[in-house]
């Protein structure tokens, strides 16, 4: 067995913020398209401006733990940012960088990088390597690297390096610790072999060109570093630390960027994920805020150890200094400026052996040869017997190994008589209550026959009673009025009416009813459903009825987004699956393909072809 233990190191003990840096991209442009120049400058390596949209003249300042500029290198911004926190992952805490801003910012170019200037996760990584090598073997650890790489597109969890899995559940252990069942985790031994899974995991990746990037994420990408250490010598403690590299899909308007169809759900999917986040922020720096909404995003759950929970954290904001990108970057440095004051507590997640107690000596100790061979008994303090003062090293550990022996076969004796005894105690226990049942068997029936004779009892006496002439005499037992007695009897005159006068009557409630009936309540199915032949269709003619169904294959094909709503029965929903199914298959060519459309069952379908024709015969 093993016992969890958060034994915090020295130096962990406080709690640590979010640290955040700012990282302002070149231009892509020598220029801007109206010749502005940039909307945000740095002014030294922590601070940094940006233009007050209300007043041109004024400029909003911010102050951060580091600002890299326009001419900052790779490099520089891993020794600064990142390198300072991978030493607390081998020592059994966590660790967490994410990239965030706007879409085209640069965060994939800052997390990935390219062959000549590898970004964070490459570096990263190799770093992780290099501190693990550089450990003395005579401290008597060994380590264990593992990796394993997600992405979250539309709030679906996908495993990149199984790209055929499903989409996976996240879950919490008892000791709060985040966990997804099913993601593959690869153990690495070097860094060529983290590059050899990870570069094609990185090809599964979902991207796609937008007006404003060329090659804009889709989905959020977070790459697990797992590091466990164990300890050669007993109790064999075993510490684990764990780094998130997160590199965020980016915020989109969608009035820039031009999505439609299915570009337009990713881009929704992204913005809730990402206001989720900021919501977490919020809940975070509030005093008042009593519930963190975790939950509300599989992004925020996975991120929880991350952002007020037990890792040490960076958060590199990226930045654009074009004007077009200008409300993009205000809100992302304010997003940033909250974070800073997001508060962590990280402690050293370690797993050690329980001592096993001893067992209970038995009665009779095994006699060696020696005169140090007699053992500690209290029973042997009347005998004349002394120990030994000098006893041997080696004679002790051929005593205690005879002794554990001994104490091991007294405890399955032990056991043995228990198991005995647990079983005479059940079968005991099993025959009183046999017979407790069969006792209440007998007292049931003595009273069922009681209850018997007690009510052919009130039968004889109900019988000799004055006054009772006929079966419907209990009606008349405390009746007084003679008005009451006819009122009871008067409803059994209905049985004497004639079957013409049944339907005479029957008759005139049906011609009043299809009198009120309107045109809707004629086509309705008489047992309340769907009819897959259609009665209401040959109530119509079949001009009108291909007119109509003309009319609306019409507005299917080519009807804008306000024309599809206009249909009875489609929502906003429904009015963007049929224009993403037109995007990717084209027109429909009858009417029945629209069940092809996601959530159109037969039974919709019939519904909306119903009502439209109905609607277009309306009018």
């Amino acid at each position: 067995m093993a016992q969890r233990l958060n034994a915090p190191d020295g130096g962990s003990k406080k709690n640590s913020t979010v640290r955040v840096a700012v990282r302002l991209r070149p231009y892509m442009n020598r220029q801007d398209e109206k010749g502005e120049g940039p909307c945000v400058r740095g002014l030294d390596s922590q601070n940094l401006e940006i233009i007050n949209w209300r007043n041109a003249t004024e400029t909003v300042k911010y102050h951060f733990d580091a600002f890299h500029g326009e001419q900052t290198s790779q490099q520089e911004v891993f020794l600064s940012s990142v390198k300072p926190i991978l030493p607390h992952i081998l020592n059994g805490q966590n660790a967490s960088v994410f990239a965030y801003g706007p879409t085209g910012a640069g965060k994939t170019h800052t997390m990935l990088g390219t062959r000549e200037q590898p970004g964070v996760i490459p570096r990263a990584v190799r770093e992780v390597f290099n501190l693990v090598n550089a450990k003395d073997e005579d401290e008597g650890w060994d380590y264990r690297i593992g990796m394993s790489y997600l992405e979250i597109y539309n709030e679906k969890v996908l495993d990149l390096l199984s790209p055929s899995s499903q989409d996976l559940p996240i879950r919490e252990d008892k000791d709060k610790n985040i966990l997804i069942p099913g993601l593959t985790n690869t153990t690495i031994s070097s860094f060529s072999d983290f590059d050899k899974h990870f570069v094609p995991a990185t090809l599964n990746r979902t991207t796609a060109s937008t007006k404003l990037n060329q090659r804009s994420s889709r989905s959020h990408a977070i790459l697990l570093i797992k590091v466990v250490r164990t300890q050669r010598t007993v109790p064999h403690r075993q510490q684990t630390g764990k780094l998130y590299l997160v590199d965020l899909a980016g915020s989109e308007d969608n009035r820039r960027t031009g999505n439609q169809g299915i570009r337009l759900k990713e881009s929704g999917a992204i913005n809730l994920s990402l206001f989720a986040l900021s919501k977490v922020v919020d809940a975070l720096n509030s005093a008042t805020a009593g519930r963190v909404p975790y939950r509300d995003s599989k992004l925020t759950r996975l991120l929880q150890d991350s952002l007020g929970g037990s890792a040490h954290s960076v958060m590199i904001t990226n930045i654009a200094p074009e004007y077009k990108y200008y409300f993009d970057t205000f809100t992302a440095l304010n997003f940033a400026a909250k974070s800073k004051l997001v508060v962590n507590k990280p402690f050293t997640r370690e797993t050690v052996a329980v001592p096993v107690l001893p067992a209970k000596r038995p009665r009779e100790e095994h006699e060696g040869g020696g005169s140090g061979s007699a053992p500690h008994k209290k029973k042997q303090k009347d005998k004349k017997s002394e120990l030994d003062g000098s006893v041997s090293s080696a004679h002790y550990h051929s005593l205690s190994e005879q002794s554990v022996v001994d104490r091991l076969i007294a405890l399955e004796k032990m056991i043995m008589s228990c198991r005995d005894k647990d079983e005479q105690s059940v079968l005991r226990d099993l025959a009183r209550s046999r017979k407790e049942i069969q006792e209440l068997k007998e007292k049931q029936k003595e009273f069922e026959r009681t209850t018997a004779r007690l009510s052919e009892r009130a039968k004889e006496n109900s019988t000799e009673l004055p006054g009772f002439k006929n079966s419907a005499a209990p009606l008349q037992r405390n009746v007084t009025n003679p008005n009451k007695q006819r009122a009871v009897v008067q409803p059994l005159q209905v049985c004497n009416l004639q079957p013409p006068q049944l339907l005479a009557v029957s008759k005139q409630s049906v011609c009043v009813k299809e009198k009120k009936k309107k045109l809707s309540d004629l086509v309705e199915p008489p047992d309340g459903k769907e009819n897959m032949e259609n009665p209401w269709g040959s109530q119509l003619e079949e001009a009108v009825l291909d007119q109509s169904k003309q009319k609306i294959l019409h507005i299917l094909n080519t009807g804008s987004f306000k024309e599809l709503k206009g249909l009875q029965q489609i929502g906003d929903k429904k009015a963007k699956l049929i224009l993403g199914w037109r995007e990717i298959h084209g027109h429909f060519t009858k009417l029945e393909e629209l069940i092809k459309v996601e959530g159109m069952t037969q039974k919709r379908f019939s519904s909306f072809m119903k009502a439209n024709i109905l609607s277009a015969v309306g009018k």
